[in-house]
């Protein structure tokens, strides 16, 4: 703010209105982000320390917010400055209509993994008891759906991290989930011999070199829940090729994988003789997962 020489200035008052607009401007130069994005992000961001009264105090941007609730929302503006996922900051996110905790210990769920959920409840009568391993579960966002709109059924959840266990049986409590059980460990290993109707698994598969892991979310995300060795491919040959031992006669293979692996895979499945071999495309028309059945 100008003054005239010899006066000094007072400091702006911190209104809503003006939280708004300066931290907007702030936030899209410092992410390199469009102004509308950037708005929406401190629109949330100042709802939730304000408590919903957001509306109210941008109708009336005379009434400065309380010193607490400032206090919060400039903390969680800190962080999203700094570059950590709103995901994070806010401590969840959206998926199929849910609301789920993501903390960095998991993988921030994203619409585009919807599509597994949608392909594994056409194979999954509503009040069929059919028995469904989720491999690599982070957040249980796929498993817990499953387990809710599924309620016959008998969902499995294993992760080789305790800690993004940790999170996904808070969001199964979360979610009112009972019929769904966590185990710790790598792919295959916590199940011993047993078998399944249906197996879905979201597993790693960018390259350990992928420049895309230099950009946005993925920055902050676990690399153990991104990375598969140098062509992104290891997880997905893993659980593939030694599905077949953990599936009953009939049952299903769903796998999401990367936007340019959609052939590699399929020569996966056909190579473990995995028969009615399908691919599906994302929200966005690209080719995201491949499903088929033991013969």
């Amino acid at each position: 703010m100008s003054s005239r020489p010899g006066v000094s200035s007072a400091p702006e008052v911190e209104t809503a209105e003006r939280l708004l607009r300066v931290d907007s401007a702030t936030l899209a130069s410092a992410l390199q982000i469009s102004l509308p994005e950037a708005r929406r992000e401190i629109q949330i961001l100042l709802t939730r320390a304000l408590g919903g009264d957001l509306a109210i105090l941008l109708a009336h941007p005379e009434r400065v917010p309380e010193a607490r609730a400032t206090h919060a929302y400039s903390q969680a503006f800190a962080r999203r400055l700094g570059g950590e996922p709103m995901a994070y900051v806010l401590r969840e996110r959206e998926f199929y209509g849910l609301s789920f905790e993501v903390t960095p210990a998991v993988l921030i769920p994203r619409p585009e993994t919807e599509l597994l959920v949608e392909m594994a409840l056409q194979r999954l009568p509503e009040a069929a008891a059919a028995t469904v391993l989720d491999l690599g579960t982070g957040s249980g966002c796929i498993a817990v759906t499953l387990a809710k709109l599924r309620p016959a059924a008998r969902v499995v959840a294993s992760d080789v991290s305790q800690a993004a266990l940790t999170v996904a049986e808070r969001n199964a409590r979360q979610q009112h989930v009972t019929n769904i059980e966590f185990r710790v460990g790598s792919w295959f290993e916590p199940v011993g011999g047993g078998q399944f109707e249906l197996i879905v698994s979201n597993p790693p598969y960018v390259a350990a070199h992928d420049p895309h892991l230099r950009e946005g979310d993925l920055r902050a995300e676990p690399r153990l829940a991104l990375v598969a060795g140098p062509d992104g491919l290891e997880a997905l040959r893993t659980i593939v090729l030694q599905a077949p031992k953990y599936l009953l006669r009939g049952g299903a293979l769903i796998v999401e994988h990367g936007y340019d692996q959609a052939e590699t895979v399929a020569q996966l499945f056909h190579a473990a003789r995995f028969s009615d071999v399908i691919a599906r495309t994302d929200i966005a028309g690209i080719a995201r997962a491949a499903a088929g059945r033991r013969p």
